[in-house]
Formats: C-alpha cells, sequence, structure tokens
C-alpha cells in the first residue's frame, strides 16, 4: 500500500509544479518586491538566513516561495515554522493555500482540537505550522516524524523569545535531526541570535532602514481630560465611517474603551490575549470582513495578524518601547497606501523621548455625526471543513434557499467545525426567516447572527 501512495505522490508532485507567476496571480499579486526578490535568492542559496523586515512588507511569501522550489517527493513533513501565536499560524497557512502548491499544510496552536490535529497529522502535510507549546506536545506525542524535516522556519522569533518560548523552541530544535536550512524573521533588528537555534554564518538581509515611511502621517490629539474616551470618541466620529484601530497597553482597558465606545453609539469589538480562542477567531472575521469598524486592542494586534490594512491607527496609550509603536503604525500606510497614526494625549502627561516635538497638532471638531453603520453583518453556520462545506456549499445555499444575490455577500470564511459568511445588513432578518427550516448538503445547522464577543453571562 505504501509503496503505491508514493507512486501516485510522485506522479501527482509532477503535476502540480507551479509557475512563480500563477502563485502571484493566484494571490492577486502583479510581481515580487525588492526584499522578497532577495530573500527568495538568499534562502535557496544559504543554509541560514535571517530576514529583518518591516511589518506588512510581506515577509511570509518571501520565505514561502523558496520553500515551495524545496520541496520533494515525501510522505514526511519536510518543512517546519514555529510562530508565536495562532492568529500568525493561521495567517500562514492561508497564504500557502492561496498559493495553490497542492502540498498539504497543517497547523497546530493550543486551544485547538488535540483530536483534529492528530488525524491530521497521521496524513503527514508537507509544510507544518505550529506554535512552541503545541509542538512539543505533538513531539512528545510522537504525531509526526521530524527527521524528515530539512528546513526550519522561526517567523517573529523575537516575540516567541519575548514570550518566554526559549526552553519549547530548544526542544524542538534538538529534535530536528535532518536540518538543512534555518530561516529567521523578525520585523526589528534589536534582537539577539540564541545559540539554540545553531544559526552560523547567516546571510543577513536587512530591510528595516526602510521602514521609514513618508506615506505615514503623525498627528498629536490633546484630551482636556485625563480620561482621554471624550477625545477619542470626537477623533473617530471625525473619520467619516472608515475603520480604524485602537490601541491600548492593557487588556482591561481594551474592554473598557470598547463598552464605552459601543455605550456611546460606535458599534466596537475588543481583542487580547486574555481572551478565549473562539472569540478572538470570531472578533477578528468581523473586523476583516467589515462587518465590524473598530477594534480596540493591545499590542497583540501590532503584528502577524491577518487584517485589513488601515488608514487610521490611534495610540489611545503609548506603549514604552519605539520599536512597539513603530509596529502599531506599521497597520497603516503599508506598501503604496498611505495613513495616519494619531496620539491621544493629555497635557499633563509625558510623552516618550520617541516622539518627535515637530509632531502635527491636530483639532478634532466637537459635535460630529455618528460613523454610519457597517454595510455587512457576519452570520455564524455551525458547521465547515470537518462536515464537508466549502464556501460554493455556503453561496449557493444562501443564494438558492435564502433569496440573496451575489452582491448582498461578502468575506466567507470556513473553518474546521464553523464558517462565518459577511450579509448585507439590510438583508439579513429575512435570510434567517428564510433558511430557518432548510437544510444545506441534507443536514440542518445553527445560523445565526455572530456577535463580536461572547461574554461569561451569556453563555
Amino acid at each position: 500500500m505504501n509503496l503505491i501512495k508514493l507512486l501516485f505522490f510522485s506522479i501527482f508532485a509532477v503535476m502540480k509544479t507551479i509557475e512563480t507567476t500563477q502563485i502571484l496571480s493566484n494571490l492577486g499579486i502583479e510581481a515580487l518586491n525588492e526584499m522578497q526578490v532577495a530573500a527568495n535568492a538568499a534562502i535557496l542559496k544559504a543554509e541560514n538566513t535571517i530576514l529583518l523586515s518591516p511589518t506588512g512588507s510581506g515577509k511570509t511569501l518571501a520565505y514561502l516561495l523558496p520553500i515551495l522550489r524545496s520541496m520533494a517527493d515525501s510522505l514526511r513533513v519536510q518543512c517546519l515554522v514555529i510562530v508565536p501565536s495562532r492568529e500568525l499560524a493561521l495567517q500562514i497557512e492561508q497564504v500557502w493555500k492561496k498559493m495553490g502548491t497542492g502540498y498539504k499544510v497543517n497547523v497546530c496552536y493550543g486551544g485547538h482540537s488535540i483530536e483534529t490535529e492528530l488525524n491530521n497529522l497521521s496524513n503527514p502535510p508537507a509544510l507544518l505550522i505550529g506554535t512552541p507549546g503545541r509542538l512539543v506536545d505533538h513531539l512528545e506525542r510522537q504525531s509526526f516524524d521530524p527527521s524528515g524535516i530539512r528546513t526550519l522556519v522561526l517567523d517573529e522569533f523575537d516575540k516567541s523569545l519575548q514570550l518566554g518560548f526559549q526552553e519549547e523552541m530548544q526542544k524542538i530544535i534538538g529534535r530536528l535531526t535532518g536540518l538543512r536550512k534555518r530561516v529567521l524573521l523578525s520585523a526589528t533588528s534589536e534582537v539577539e541570535i540564541p545559540d539554540f537555534t545553531e544559526v552560523t554564518y547567516p546571510e543577513i538581509l536587512d530591510f528595516t532602514q526602510e521602514e521609514e515611511n513618508d506615506k505615514l502621517s503623525l498627528r498629536k490629539v490633546l484630551s482636556p481630560d485625563k480620561d482621554k474616551i471624550g477625545t477619542l470618541f470626537e477623533l473617530l466620529c471625525s473619520f467619516r465611517s472608515e475603520p480604524a484601530l485602537i490601541f491600548c497597553n492593557h487588556r482591561e482597558a481594551a474592554e473598557r474603551i470598547s463598552d464605552l465606545l459601543t455605550e456611546k453609539g460606535i458599534q466596537t469589538g475588543y481583542y487580547h490575549g486574555g481572551m478565549e480562542q473562539d472569540d478572538r477567531e470570531r472578533v477578528l472575521i468581523q473586523f476583516r470582513n467589515g462587518s465590524l469598524n473598530y477594534l480596540v486592542t493591545t499590542d497583540l494586534a501590532a503584528r502577524g495578524l491577518d487584517i485589513p490594512e488601515m488608514k487610521h491607527v490611534v495610540h489611545y496609550h503609548l506603549p514604552s518601547k519605539e520599536t512597539d509603536f513603530t509596529h502599531r503604525n506599521g497597520r497603516t500606510a503599508r506598501m503604496h497606501a498611505s495613513g495616519t497614526a494619531y496620539i491621544l494625549w493629555y497635557a499633563g502627561d509625558p510623552l516618550p523621548e520617541y516622539i518627535p516635538e515637530t509632531v502635527e497638532r491636530l483639532e478634532v471638531a466637537a459635535g460630529q455625526p455618528l460613523p454610519e453603520r457597517p454595510e455587512f453583518k457576519t452570520v455564524y453556520i455551525s458547521g465547515g471543513k470537518k462536515d464537508k462545506i466549502n464556501k460554493g456549499d455556503i453561496v449557493g445555499f444562501l443564494i438558492q434557499k435564502g433569496g440573496l444575490s451575489s452582491a448582498d455577500l461578502g468575506l466567507i470564511e470556513v473553518k474546521d467545525f464553523s464558517s462565518f459568511a459577511a450579509v448585507r445588513a439590510s438583508k439579513v432578518r429575512s435570510l434567517l426567516t428564510a433558511i430557518e427550516n432548510e437544510k444545506m448538503k441534507g443536514k440542518k445547522y445553527k445560523i445565526q447572527v455572530a456577535r463580536p464577543v461572547i461574554r461569561p453571562e451569556d453563555k
């Protein structure tokens, strides 16, 4: 049986060879940028590569392309990508799938069903992406054979070090006896390379000096009160309904600010590391698909998340480190777009040294109308990939049974056991009525409007 599988795999591998032009087309990209071209060449050539490049510059594709070129016919895991967060793991997985490589990919992270992961790993992926703790768990369970791994990628390795994953990363690397390539990535150059990575004489590509962006504008907004919520409210009203990320320094502050803005009539969600995984995923989905325009977050959302680029980034609190300030601002003015970062400042508080004295002050007029409600709402469906549901099934069901047109549908995301569809807000009520007793692919699923966060008292 193994011989038959191997023969099939070899034939399939020849058939699925894909050109870079087709990959870029699949991703909706016209051409690689300078950093990606340099990284592709270096990673293919060198045993050890360190890529330093700003948030939003396209580092994921920069290393996935040469990884694809190094893939061989094998029934074992060939490349391991270690990441500090589940969000980054899922983002990388989506990029790989959109590339259309034909090679299997799986993700492993804390909070995900271990049974699902074990089932996935029973048919080993060519590319495995995971967080340190969960990968150690699988190695101890012997869920996959690490001896076939030739390439190791430590994405955002500086953040993994900050989060204290040194011991787990060291355990994992110690089990990778067949490594031939190591690739380390960071958005900042201010980090030391630990000895346990065994990276020696690396090819270093440093694009962080290009981080200065003349398309990014800084504005200082003076608050008359130490509690700046009133000033933040007026500032958001001035954005004319354009989405924004609001950064603060503490989890409790993120929830408080979100609740107060919602009470004032600006529908807002919050995002931080203390939330349950499902809640974090749900609010990001709604932010991505445009059914939630304002997200209050800690530095957890400063990098490594698959979210749209923002025209507006607001610093409700300023971070203590300039690098964190830079990462936050990296959510706007990316690639060829322009954007503005706003610093909310109470006159009695000192500004950090990294804030230039020349930052222009912005006067925000009071009494402006509330932002318009989002055009779409997110509909939750209690079935996903493991139920053999795909995007086409959902589109067909919502149009044929729900009476929608294609123009009434926005972004659709299908997870393992659930799915989310952006539906024009004005059509949601009639949709839910029309499909109340309908089945999708012969099965009845729970379908309802998704809330940003399910609080304990609502469960």
